[in-house]
């Protein structure tokens, strides 16, 4: 886990505007008609509104997606009681979290108050504010009778995060450990280690799933809670057992489960070995576990192990819950967290970690392919699933148990409201930038020469995404640098006619002329190919002295899409390569292709074309629901494209019947649901949202892409290249340095999955 200094953390916070949080208005306000709108006269309308039906706040105000972080400082994170004002920056940085994991907004109240009646008094006079409550690092057993009379006593939302938040995300990791060791939960012995709010509220979420309190032990500082003890306050009795033993070591003894929300270094590798066989440990004591992660291995080699650490497999983290709880809450006007929400999270958590996990999170966290198994029992915190899975468990359960006061039908449009509220695929090329920065590649950019290129590589230089190398004069790129006013001093350039280090143009040259002597390439002609500064990039990459390529601000793609394909050759179980363009416009994210390679495409370059396509849209983490385009509908005109493409469906339906994909059809029908599915109800992609066009030829997909981007629909990421061996990737002419710099953290994260596929084969 990266270490911060005290120095770091301190400027982090003050740098810039003070905090993490601000208020930014969601209206227009630039004219004096904007401004009698948002406040006087105009406000009067809807304050007349909500006072008629008060459930209109939530159609006129922010009120439903607004939240409160209150605290009253008395158990900030492992501080303690530091007061409300030391634990502002907690407050800001929960509020930072929802905001980036689920949009939603929240203002941090923090309550210099210790006495429960006035600190409850407090919260129920300002709640009318929020659409919910989320109570925060408030010491035990105050923090249970406020919670609980805060719940009985509001009409909205309220849940007490450190108590839930662990329980939750602790109760998924514990049905996917148990099912990996084929354990029953009504059967496992199990040792709480801490008494607080977290670990009473786990050990609750524990009997929900099944446990039997029978089968449960607590352990608080003093040892075992035990009948024979005098003091145990209330909510500590309510788990005290009726066996002998006293101290924590005694009953890890035959144990199959240990939580711990406790302290450092109290669980030894001794206890661990005296567990069951296939022993599952939950050491979530921050920052230090109750047993470290090498003496928790070193114990035994059947253990199951999470910890509260993301330096570690099995993170137990909060942040995988809690703002998808408020979420589905939230979306449906609720009056309550209840049980059922708790256990949807739980179960719709746990689900993921079984589904397949797309690249785009692999690479994150620089994984080979993860799969469940002992060393990954919960989603990662980065995966963008969690979004929609867990908020939609959540407001299914809301509305299910009955306590909420606004229904959602169609879960699919839902789900996509959700992905656009968060301009998810805006923050996906930030995501590639942190994934890139974490795992920085060697880039060649081809054409450092244009401007533009050449601050892209300087710029991703600088933000640590890549280590650059130019090729070109040194000479001439020294001078545009400097009319450029950048620095390239300590930046590798090679210029091609001049590169003495082992000869490689000649090198190259042989290594070239041997893997393609049966298509008749002689060396002397590839000598001369080298000094060509595409085939020459391509062969550092090709031969490992580079991870990555970058051209075509300058060059013909036609000419560099052939070259690629004679250096560094078409994936295995392909006979053509493509590109994609991603759209992030307001109505969602849309991915089109081809938009760079195949000009006229047959049915068969079509074919590879959707499947490149399918998994290319996979690996950003979403589930490509494909229409192939044409200016005809479903067999209307039987030759040209609209044949190629009816037969490209056609084998695809045969052959891939697990890719959602159908054809041809005008552009209207695919993206209008309603107007497809009344014509045409037999289509494949009935009841579904279309986000993947694959257009019949390249003039129609490329003139689409940029029509849309002149007419200022959205903003593109691409074009993206899909099914090469390397990572070779074009730009094109108009790329603006912002677009080069986006296909080079691409290009990164591309080098990244490649390495790990390499690793693996």
């Amino acid at each position: 886990m990266a270490k911060s200094t005290r120095e770091e953390a301190l400027r982090y916070h003050a740098e810039g505007k003070p905090g993490k949080i601000e208020v930014v208005p969601t209206k227009p306000y630039s004219t004096q008609a904007d401004l009698s709108l948002a406040y006087s006269p105009g406000v009067a309308e809807p304050c007349l509104e909500i006072e008629k039906n008060p459930l209109d706040a939530y159609k006129y105000t922010a009120k439903g997606n607004l939240v409160a972080v209150i605290s009253n400082g008395t158990a900030v994170l492992g501080l303690g009681d530091i007061g409300a004002m030391a634990g502002k920056p907690v407050m800001e940085g929960k509020g930072l979290l929802f905001k980036i994991f689920a949009g939603i907004d929240v203002f941090d109240i923090e309550v210099d108050e210790k006495n429960i009646d006035k600190f409850i008094q407090t919260v129920k006079a300002i709640s009318p504010t929020f659409g919910g409550i989320n109570l925060e690092d408030i010491k035990a057993p105050e923090c249970f009778e406020i919670e609980t009379r805060l719940k009985a006593e509001l009409d909205i939302p309220v849940m007490h995060d450190d108590q839930h938040g662990t329980a939750i995300i602790s109760g998924a990791a514990l049905l996917n450990a148990l099912e990996i060791t084929g354990k029953k939960i009504d059967e496992v012995k199990i040792v709480v280690n801490g008494a607080g709010a977290a670990s009473i509220s786990c050990t609750k979420l524990y009997m929900m799933l099944g446990a039997k309190r029978e089968n449960i032990i607590m352990c608080d500082s003093k040892g075992v809670l035990s009948i024979h003890r005098t003091d145990l306050n209330s909510a500590k009795k309510e788990f005290a057992t009726e066996r002998t033993v006293k101290t924590l070591g005694e009953a890890m003894a035959g144990a199959d489960v240990f939580l711990g929300l406790s302290v450092a270094d109290v669980l030894t590798r001794e206890m661990v070995q005296s567990m069951n066989g296939n022993p599952i440990v939950f050491a979530l004591a921050n920052p230090n576990p109750e047993i470290s992660y090498r003496e928790a291995m070193a114990s035994r080699k059947d253990i199951i192990f999470a910890t509260g650490r993301s330096d570690y497999p099995n993170q137990v983290n909060n942040v995988l819950g809690f703002p998808y709880i408020f979420r589905g809450a939230l979306d449906t006007h609720s009056t309550a967290i209840n049980e059922e929400m708790k256990l949807a999270a739980v179960k719709a958590i746990a689900s993921l970690a079984k589904e397949p996990v797309p690249d785009v999170v692999n690479a994150a966290y620089q994984l080979e392919r993860t799969t469940f198994g002992r060393e990954y029992i919960l989603p990662k915190p980065l995966d963008p699933r969690l979004l929609t899975i867990v908020s939609i468990a959540v407001a299914k359960a809301a509305i299910e148990s009955g306590v909420a006061r606004k229904t959602i039908t169609d879960w699919e449009a839902y789900g996509n409201h959700l992905r656009e509220m968060m301009g998810y695929d805006n923050k996906l090329i930030r995501s590639f930038m942190d994934m890139a920065r974490k795992n920085p590649k060697r880039v060649v950019f081809a054409e450092a020469n244009h401007a533009n290129m050449l601050k892209a590589a300087i710029e991703a230089k600088a933000q640590g995404i890549c280590t650059p190398i130019l090729l070109g004069n040194e000479e001439r790129l020294h001078k545009i640098a400097a009319e450029e006013n950048i620095n390239i001093d300590d930046i590798e350039i090679v210029n091609l006619r001049h590169d003495r280090e082992n000869d490689r143009r000649s090198r190259y040259a042989q290594i070239f002329s041997e893997q393609n002597a049966r298509n008749g390439a002689t060396f002397s002609e590839a000598y001369e190919k080298m000094v060509d500064r595409n085939a020459f990039g391509m062969m550092m990459v090709m031969t490992g002295e580079a991870d990555a390529f970058i051209t075509g601000v300058y060059s013909r793609y036609s000419e560099v899409t052939k070259m690629a394909e004679e250096i560094v050759g078409i994936r295995p179980s392909y006979n053509h390569f493509g590109a994609m363009n991603i759209i992030i416009s307001k109505k969602g994210t849309f991915f089109v292709a081809d938009t760079l390679i195949n000009r006229h495409p047959s049915s068969g370059v079509l074919q590879d074309v959707v499947r490149l396509t399918h998994d290319a849209v996979k690996f950003f983490a979403h589930n490509p629901v494909i229409a192939m385009l044409s200016y005809s509908n479903f067999g209307a005109d039987k030759q040209g494209s609209p044949l190629k493409v009816h037969d490209a469906i056609e084998y695809l339906h045969k052959n891939y019947p697990n890719i959602v994909v159908d054809g041809e059809m005008q552009v209207n029908f695919a993206l209008n649901k309603k107007l497809r599915d009344e014509t045409y109800p037999f289509s494949r992609l009935k009841g579904k949202d279309v986000n993947t066009l694959v257009f019949p030829n390249l003039s129609s997909a490329n003139s689409a892409c940029k029509l849309l981007l002149e007419m200022g629909v959205g903003e593109t990421i691409g074009p993206i290249q899909m099914g090469l061996n390397k990572p070779i990737h074009f730009t094109d002419l108009e790329s603006s340095t912002r677009d080069i710099l986006n296909l080079t953290a691409i290009a990164v994260v591309d080098a990244i999955v490649q390495e790990q596929i390499e690793r693996n084969l």
